[in-house]
């Protein structure tokens, strides 16, 4: 039998079995499968009151909370494509995604009001804007919204599983930001390999402690409710409310990217919360290191391990999970297996290959970018098939990541391609520097970028945010990183920074600002 492929089967599969247990854990809100399952209902049945039509967009400008969470499975039941944005963008920035999404609808929390009321001058094409609060200032509040009535349980064979149920825009880490269509096949696959590899019980609860217009956020919440775990909204990452959770709830498995990670090492708090609760923590969104690996190992008495993906596939592509045909020889080289990529999820192919499309040797040596295809690889950028043909080769995906990797499938990032240093001829990865200095006791948090050079081209430069209450400086790290990385490798240029580095909304570390600091002449040194 051919039944139709959607998100919205994960949300009834945790309805049916999960009725009166607690799904959703929101503030002071808990609300049992059956009551989110309704909410979702309601959501749809407001959404189609208020016009909306099949293929529209629906955006949300929230921090994590239940109507965020509703809107992923609301949106859909109404036929059209939910689309949570980055509350970290700048307005012109808000403004440029919603006026080439065109959503027809914008519900926002209230502490976006102050931004909203910009983005209604500039965004004549966004005909509602719903808050959720106790009242709006523009249009209707979410509760009322949710008052107009309730869809029906929809026979899945009415649905065209090939029909686009998420749009989520890119970072914009490294460009301008662009329009991901995922569809209902394409994210219920993706909930499928996710669940398959992750093993959860049904009685795990889930702490969404990343948020949830980010790939790592998104990535799960159909997984959770398919599985019918409960599941802990972080309205915004605080490392001591986030171990308070832990503590309160019994969290049992969490996402993190490593700047988050390293704010839950460094809290002062870290030591007033039971966590032994926590059985799993994945890592993604940006390189981890063994050194990373072993201080969250330490701290939670868990296993963590790292991931791989991209919004383009679905997101999560690999895990760094174990693999009974791997063995580790000691401790080090187990904390290195956790901290890479990893293998693939079932249903998604990853292949390292070089300009030809040939696969590169296996020899964690030789290296290639990334490619990717199968069940969770994107249906292409919103209004842009040039775009999407730009990095679809033969039906795989460009990721744009620099790699290496071994028979049994590893994988193992050493860059984005635009990061990779070019000094005299020779390919530096700028994560295997950044990860031997991460690794100094005294450091924070550390990004390395190319600089211009007169006699090799480009060089190595890296910004350093040392830890409070300690010191560090040039001369010190360079003894340090000698016989942990090549001579040819070391940074030539050193800034030591008192503030946290530039980030997106996703934890990201912006390289492109850094880099331009050094190649626009703007370069500010900070005496360590």
């Amino acid at each position: 039998m051919n039944v139709p492929l959607t998100p919205i089967r994960c949300l009834y599969r945790g309805v049916d079995l999960y009725p009166k247990k607690i799904g959703v854990v929101s503030g002071n809100c808990r609300y049992t499968y059956a009551q989110f399952g309704e909410r979702c209902e309601r959501l749809a049945g407001g959404l189609l009151s208020a016009g909306v039509q099949p293929g529209d967009r629906v955006a949300f400008l929230s921090f994590n909370n239940n109507q965020l969470l509703e809107g992923y499975f609301g949106v859909p039941l109404a036929g059209a494509m939910v689309m949570p944005l980055n509350v970290r963008l700048t307005p012109f920035e808000l403004t440029s995604i919603l006026n080439h999404a065109e959503p027809r609808i914008l519900i926002y929390e209230s502490d976006f009001a102050s931004v909203v009321e910009d983005l209604r001058q500039a965004c004549p094409k966004v005909e509602q804007w719903i808050e959720i609060g106790q009242s709006s200032r523009f249009g209707e509040p979410y509760e009322d919204l949710l008052a107009h009535g309730r869809v029906a349980r929809p026979d899945p064979f009415s649905i065209d599983e090939n029909a686009i149920a998420e749009l989520f825009y890119t970072s914009g880490s490294t460009g301008t930001p662009k329009g991901v269509m995922l569809s209902h096949r394409t994210v219920y696959l993706h909930a499928l390999g996710c669940a398959a590899s992750a093993a959860q019980g049904d009685d795990d609860v889930e702490l969404h402690t990343i948020p949830l217009f980010h790939a790592n956020g998104w990535g799960r919440a159909q997984t959770s409710t398919m599985n019918g775990l409960r599941q802990v909204m972080v309205r915004r990452f605080d490392p001591a409310q986030v171990l308070r959770l832990i503590q309160e709830e019994k969290a049992t498995g969490m996402a993190l990217v490593p700047t988050m990670a390293n704010a839950l090492l460094n809290c002062p708090e870290a030591g007033d919360f039971d966590v032994s609760s926590m059985q799993r923590i994945m890592m993604g969104g940006a390189a981890s290191s063994p050194e990373l690996v072993h201080r969250m190992e330490q701290m939670f008495h868990c296993r963590v391990e790292a991931g791989y993906g991209l919004t383009e596939s679905g997101p999560v592509a690999t895990s760094a999970r174990s693999k009974s045909t791997v063995t580790c020889a000691d401790e080090d080289q187990r904390l290195h297996r956790r901290a890479m990529a990893g293998w693939p999820f079932i249903g998604c192919e990853v292949r390292v290959v070089d300009l030809q499309m040939n696969d590169v040797p296996r020899d964690m040596e030789s290296i290639g970018e990334v490619v990717m295809r199968g069940d969770n690889i994107m249906d292409g950028y919103y209004k842009e098939p040039k775009a999407t043909r730009d990095v679809m080769t033969g039906g795989w995906l460009h990721t744009g990541d620099m790699a290496v990797w071994d028979e049994e499938n590893y994988l193992h990032i050493v860059d984005r391609k635009k990061d990779i240093i070019i000094s005299g001829g020779e390919n530096i990865s700028s994560i295997e520097v950044e990860r031997a200095i991460f690794s100094h006791p005294a450091v924070l948090e550390c990004a390395v970028v190319s600089a211009p050079d007169p006699q090799w081209g480009e060089v190595p430069a890296a910004i350093v945010v040392v830890k409070p209450g300690q010191q560090l400086g040039e001369p010190q790290l360079c003894e340090y990183l000698q016989g942990r990385i090549a001579k040819f490798k070391m940074p030539r240029r050193f800034v030591f920074s008192e503030g946290p580095l530039p980030k997106t909304g996703t934890g990201k570390i912006i390289k492109r600002e850094l880099r331009e600091t050094f190649w626009s002449g703007k370069e500010r040194r900070v005496q360590g």
